[in-house]
């Protein structure tokens, strides 16, 4: 069975998911960081600086940054591509699927915890969009 979610759960579950991910003991990545590493590992590459800031709409040496900081922690690896060498590739590592794995495992989690207790997120939801109109009225 499909349970749809709605806007409300969808953050709830953004939030849980990174709130897990703080906690935990491993690498604290950015936003920016966040999004280069899940570009590089949930769409079809290869993959290459100017293609990275292409897609997600930001300059290259943003990216440039973010994959310091992926390779630093060894989630993401640059390597000179072979058949041009001006272009640099970049590549996935274990450890980088290791943390998709992980992290898959965390959003499933909040979004078991955020499907099991709809009435009490949209009880929440509805009195703060109630203090809210209280307060402009």
């Amino acid at each position: 069975m499909v349970v749809q979610s709605n806007p409300d759960q969808l953050v709830g579950i953004l939030r849980d998911t990174v709130v897990a991910l703080v906690r935990r003991d491993g690498p604290d990545l950015s936003a920016r960081q966040l999004g280069v590493f899940l570009t590089v590992y949930l769409t079809d590459g290869p993959h290459t600086v100017r293609g990275l800031a292409a897609e997600l709409n930001v300059s290259k040496p943003a990216i440039t940054r973010a994959l310091d900081r992926l390779g630093e922690l060894d989630l993401a690896r640059r390597k000179v591509d072979p058949m041009d060498r001006r272009s640099v590739i970049v590549q996935r590592t274990l450890k980088g699927t290791a943390f998709l794995r992980d992290m898959r495992q965390i959003m499933s989690e909040a979004e078991t915890t955020t499907h099991e207790m709809p009435a009490v997120a949209n009880e929440a939801a509805n009195a703060e969009s109630s203090r809210e109109n209280r307060k402009a009225g």
